[in-house]
């Protein structure tokens, strides 16, 4: 029987998952269904610290969700405006507004946290014009 104890390792974690296996279905209030939850428990916690999940670029999740369903860029017309702007938009040269963030949140179920975040190529875009700028003043 594998011992519950903080999981430290790949090996501590190897072992977790394997008792995880064993362990699955077991009824909620019974002594397995308990030590499933513990190890669930100390499982999240070891892959949030080791294995930590940026968020994805805005861009990104959107052309996936466009997978996802089936969307072609006229589908995104009605959240982010007229054609230009959606191939702007796609192409990483316009940022979305409030508005756009609002009707894709609610349109495609697209999580705040990433539409409001710049997406990566306009952050690096923004880092080489401040160097240049500071170039150029010094």
């Amino acid at each position: 029987m594998f011992d519950i104890k903080p999981i430290r390792s790949k090996q501590d974690h190897a072992d977790a998952m394997a008792e995880v296996d064993r362990l699955l279905g077991s009824p909620l209030g019974t002594p397995e269904g308990e030590r499933l939850d513990v190890l669930a428990t100390l499982i999240e916690a070891y892959e949030a610290k080791s294995f930590p999940m940026d968020i994805p670029d805005l861009v990104e999740a959107l052309k996936f969700r466009m997978e996802q369903q089936g969307l072609t860029n006229k589908d995104l017309e009605p959240m982010l405006g007229p054609r230009s702007h959606v191939s702007e938009v796609l192409s990483r040269k316009r940022g979305l507004s409030i508005a756009m963030i609002r009707k894709v949140h609610s349109g495609l179920g697209i999580p705040a946290e990433v539409l409001i975040r710049p997406s990566q190529k306009h952050i690096i875009s923004q880092s080489a014009s401040k160097l240049a700028r500071k170039k150029i003043c010094a």
